[in-house]
């Protein structure tokens, strides 16, 4: 089986000096790849912050995770992302979405799928150094054009679809049950064959939910917590593995419960589980992977094998932290160092004997 790349999606970020900081241990320990959320209420300005990890690192590679063409602009992002991998010169990709608390906290809407399909065809075509009409007297063009790759992230099927048709990579946020991923995939590689592209040609990632906790009942109540906020944006995905939400509306839950801007990113993820305790096992495992670290090695492999087996591998995977993980100066029992060191040599060594 290929060995995919693990990165990381939330580091220390109190400063740029401090993030670059951080990268630069994450690399240190192992790790893959690094990627930012783009979130402008929440953290620091996106690209200052990769400029000073590209400055400070040599060989993992940076993006976000993700941009939207709400907050900014494609052509803005385009160049923005360009001159990011001028200072890091080929590990640099671009992570694209619709939008979640980036744009829902300043009071907009996420982008439509339609508005993303022509986000992501003028980025490309940006970044490759192409002419690309954009209603304006001349077509628009990059003169500092770089080969930064475009990665849509998306988990509603018709978005799915899309990426498959027209971005260079797609990952997917769509929990870990196996009928969820494979129809998942399906839908990428129908939109690939309707745009005449070769469906398998279309590299894969995928973002796991990771509720490293040893506490069973606060790794359960955590997992029901990651459930809950999948079904409050994309409840479609409770369809594949064949789950039922048979409690209030969401909204009408966070109001009660005082959630907070959604289940997935309260500051007390533990409430927002006890908010939805009428979710069961099966609902927090279709969405995260949760427990001790052996449990999460023999989790992650299950899922990866499984959708081996079913012709589908990934290029990155990220093991998204739940909670977020402290500061810089944390404990050797801290995410980020266990993750390095107990997680993903484990994966790795399982992979190799399994190649």
């Amino acid at each position: 089986m290929h060995v995919p790349r693990f990165g990381i999606n939330r580091q220390h970020a109190d400063s740029p000096a401090a993030f670059a900081a951080d990268v630069a241990r994450i690399e240190s320990l192992g790790w893959d790849c690094a990627w930012l959320p783009d979130s402008q209420l929440r953290r620091r300005d996106t690209y200052v912050l990769l400029a000073a990890a590209a400055q400070s690192t040599s060989s993992i590679q940076l993006g976000t995770l993700l941009v939207n063409p709400i907050t900014r602009h494609p052509s803005v992002t385009a160049s923005s992302i360009a001159t990011i991998d001028e200072l890091a010169p080929g590990r640099v990709a671009l992570g694209f979405g619709a939008g979640d608390t980036a744009v829902r906290l300043s009071g907009l809407r996420p982008a439509r799928v339609a508005e993303m399909e022509d986000a992501i065809v003028l980025m490309r075509a940006l970044l490759a150094g192409e002419q690309i009409e954009v209603g304006a007297e001349r077509p628009a063009y990059l003169p500092f054009h770089r080969p930064v790759p475009v990665w849509l992230t998306a988990g509603g099927p018709r978005t799915l679809e899309m990426g498959g048709r027209v971005a260079d990579g797609v990952f997917m946020r769509v929990g870990t049950h196996q009928a969820t991923i494979a129809s998942t995939v399906e839908s990428i590689r129908q939109g690939a064959d309707q745009a005449g592209r070769d469906p398998l040609s279309v590299p894969l990632g995928i973002i796991f939910h990771t509720v490293l906790v040893d506490d069973p009942d606060d790794a359960l109540s955590m997992g029901k917590a990651m459930a809950a906020g999948y079904y409050e944006y994309s409840p479609m995905l409770f369809d594949p593995p064949g789950l039922s939400w048979d409690g209030p509306n969401p909204e009408t839950l966070k109001r009660e419960r005082n959630v907070w801007p959604d289940f997935h990113h309260d500051a007390d993820l533990r409430k927002a589980g006890r908010a939805v305790d009428f979710l069961s096992e099966a609902h927090a495992d279709a969405f995260c992977l949760r427990g001790t670290a052996e449990q999460v090695v023999e989790q992650l492999v299950s899922v990866l094998s499984n959708a081996a087996s079913d012709g589908i591998e990934f290029e990155h995977v990220v093991l998204h932290p739940i909670p977020n993980p402290p500061s810089p100066d944390e404990a050797d029992d801290g995410y980020t160092v266990r993750v390095a060191r107990e997680i993903l040599p484990a994966v790795r060594e399982q992979f190799a004997l399994l190649s």
